[in-house]
């Protein structure tokens, strides 16, 4: 299973970092599709960028429909129209279908041009896709949000989206290859329905976990790196590390 981080920051932005999306492949060889987990402003060129086709994305999961996780969703299937390739399977919380339906109202040219087949989640359920098993995690934020575990060929990955650190994805994440989560400040911040390092640490000391990627960086994180890399490892036992837009990561 190959997982290429797309997007590793937040709605600020920055000179390195566009909005929020990663790929998940289970492998072309095996006649699988890449299946993307969300689209923030940015992904689409980090699509192009990381060597996929637009067009090999058909199947997208949603963690919530903040701007920086969907922003670039409504461009990704106009640039699929463009080039012939209109279905697209979609899932997202509980109001995804709503969302969609209002933001299409606004390009009605789009509206008879493209199949897009939208299933709203919540926690506790799995999809099966292109050769990932994906269980749907309960998380907390701002609006209904999702975290997503993603099982293949005997590997396991979570993905955080946006949250507090919270019971659900520490007991999900117990024996995991690798944890991808939010780490939107440092602990010099106070913050509700995101995410420090000595938040998270303080939740997933001794779980048992091959490797943690940290991603949703805000410009504050810049200079705390080191020191949130330090907290999170001596919690775990296991590498920490600050992800960065189209790192290549092999479980």
């Amino acid at each position: 299973m190959k997982i290429i981080l797309l997007g590793t920051g937040v709605a600020i932005p920055q000179k390195d970092r566009v909005q929020s999306g990663l790929i998940v492949d289970a492998g072309c060889d095996n006649g699988y599709s890449p299946v993307l987990f969300d689209c923030g402003c940015g992904v689409l060129q980090r699509i192009f960028q990381s060597g996929y086709r637009h067009t090999h994305i058909t199947s997208v999961f949603l963690s919530h429909l903040h701007l920086d996780h969907c922003g670039d969703l409504l461009a990704l299937v106009k640039a699929n129209w463009l080039c012939d390739t209109i279905k697209m399977n979609l899932w997202g919380p509980v109001g995804t279908g709503q969302w969609l339906d209002d933001l299409l109202a606004a390009y009605p040219y789009m509206q008879d041009k493209v199949d897009i087949r939208i299933t709203e989640l919540v926690p506790g359920q799995v999809v099966g896709v292109d050769g990932l098993e994906v269980e749907c995690l309960h998380t907390v934020h701002a609006l209904p949000s999702l975290g997503f575990k993603v099982t293949s060929g005997g590997k396991t990955m979570l993905y955080s989206g946006d949250t507090e650190p919270v019971d659900d994805i520490v007991k999900a994440s117990e024996g995991i290859d690798l944890l991808i989560h939010e780490c939107s400040f440092p602990d010099t911040f106070e913050v509700t329905n995101h995410t420090t390092p000595g938040t998270l640490a303080e939740k997933i000391e001794g779980t048992s976990i091959g490797r943690i990627v940290l991603t949703h960086l805000y410009p504050q994180t810049r200079g705390f790196e080191a020191g949130m890399v330090k907290v999170l490892a001596e919690a775990c036992g296991c590498l920490v590390e600050i992800g960065y837009d189209l790192q290549i990561i092999e479980v």
